[in-house]
């Protein structure tokens, strides 16, 4: 049976940057495409970022078996650590990784992981 999880992240990019680009990144490290039909093949996830400023700290939701939490983490820490994606328009967004980690899913995100378990 899946669990369900969340890693928070906060990265540092351009005001005006893709807000999208790092949940991209994860999608295409996790799933080897950020255009695949569902599900994704290792870990149902989404990525959830909020931006202040520089600053943009993200919370990706998962839902994995127990034995391939700790390969998802260190995925997501791949895409993240990477800095960067060129998205399907030529367009190259870069950021910077401050700091990644095992995170609590929250109350709001526990619907959220049921639904993308159930994938």
């Amino acid at each position: 049976m899946r669990g369900h999880y969340v890693h928070a992240a906060s990265v540092h990019m351009d005001p005006n940057a893709d807000l999208g680009a790092p949940g991209a990144a994860v999608t295409l490290e996790l799933c080897g495409s950020w255009d695949h039909v569902p599900p994704c093949p290792l870990a149902p996830h989404h990525t959830s970022p909020e931006r202040n400023g520089r600053c943009v700290e993200l919370r990706i939701v998962f839902a994995a078996e127990p034995a391939l939490e700790s390969e998802v983490r260190r995925r997501i820490g791949i895409a993240l650590a990477s800095g960067s994606l060129t998205g399907p328009d030529g367009v190259t967004t870069r950021w910077s990784l401050q700091g990644s980690n095992a995170a609590v899913l929250r109350d709001a995100e526990r619907e959220q992981a049921i639904r993308i378990a159930a994938t």
